[in-house]
């Protein structure tokens, strides 16, 4: 057995300390009324014990009492742990950083699923989640950046978890602009703590780099000296009807996506740019990730622990409320 928190057993003798350091109080001068009760002969069904010594009696299996309360508490604060069946965990596949893009932008409804214009983000969100679910072995992590860059999720094998975690991605939620470069070096940072001979990053973006402390060009270099290999897909239509006061006008609404970064980003890390005008080229990028190789992570056995606190934890409320009944019992005699 294993304790989360083995430093809060420093606590056990804590009443014991308070008991012995702080001064002793003067009960003072005490008025001793007489009682008859000490000349009556105990009857038959009454404790032979004289008053005073069924007093200390019961004040000593209080204080047993409270002591084994406390005890108890203490030990389920310190939170017990014991080890649970072992399960392996996979040995093979690959450490995988989604990148995703939530600026401002990623709102444009220009992606066409079942013949309906539909928003950039939610189109992205949901081929992710589809493209997890054949990610079995992997280890990913997920990253939003929009006018900065934060890791969502570290990367972990539970890939329900990071699929929850796209759930929760919205609009805004990292700034209005783009910080493509923050973004990239983030994840060179967080996936080199894991080793592993393949590291991928998947980039999904609308746009050019508009905010942020390093460029495109500078996070690249970051990532091919760090080994990452960058995979990036440029989301966005390149023809959509607007209306306008003099009829409907059809424009570009990926003017602002800098194919040329991506592409040489892509490149430099051996890493491939593919651009995605509607759904079908999405789910299509993402088939081409499947073909990536796996990365050797080595046969782990896994031991998840198991919490012991609502024992003791049950046990001192159990005692506290004997202590409870044993006073009001005491009060009515």
């Amino acid at each position: 057995m294993s304790f989360l928190w083995p430093w809060l057993l420093a606590l056990l003798p804590l009443p014991w300390l308070v008991r012995r350091c702080l001064p002793a109080t003067d009960p003072g001068a005490v008025l001793r009324v007489p009682s008859l009760d000490a000349f009556v002969l105990p009857s038959p069904n009454q404790a032979a014990l004289p008053g005073p010594a069924r007093t200390r009696r019961r004040v000593g299996i209080d204080l047993w009492l409270a002591s084994t309360a406390w005890m108890l508490l203490v030990l389920a604060a310190a939170r017990p742990l014991a080890p649970a069946d072992p399960h392996d965990l996979p040995a093979t596949g690959r450490d995988l950083m989604l990148a995703l893009d939530i600026s401002a932008s990623m709102a444009t409804a220009d992606l066409g699923v079942d013949g309906r214009p539909t928003e950039r983000l939610t189109v992205a969100r949901r081929l992710a989640q589809d493209f997890l679910s054949r990610r079995d072995g992997d280890r990913v992590g997920l990253i939003v950046f929009g006018k900065q860059a934060y890791l969502h999720t570290p990367l972990t094998f539970d890939l329900d978890a990071v699929r929850a975690a796209l759930d929760d991605v919205a609009i805004g939620l990292a700034g209005r602009e783009t910080a493509l470069g923050d973004a990239i070096a983030l994840a060179a940072t967080r996936l080199r703590e894991f080793g592993g001979n393949a590291r991928v990053l998947v980039l999904l973006t609308d746009g050019a780099n508009t905010a942020g402390q390093l460029t495109p060009t500078q996070a690249g270099w970051i990532a091919q000296r760090e080994g990452l290999r960058i995979h990036v897909v440029g989301i966005g239509a390149e023809r959509t009807q607007v209306a306008m006061a003099d009829g409907p006008r059809e424009t570009n609404p990926s003017a602002d996506l800098d194919e040329d970064s991506l592409r040489e980003l892509a490149g430099r890390t051996g890493g491939s740019y593919r651009r995605a005008t509607d759904a079908a080229g999405l789910s299509a990028f993402y088939r081409l990730i499947d073909d990536l190789e796996p990365t050797d992570l080595g046969h782990a056995d896994g031991r998840p622990a198991q919490e012991l606190y609502p024992w003791p934890l049950a046990a001192a409320l159990v005692l506290a409320t004997l202590i409870a009944l044993r006073r009001r019992t005491g009060a009515r005699r």
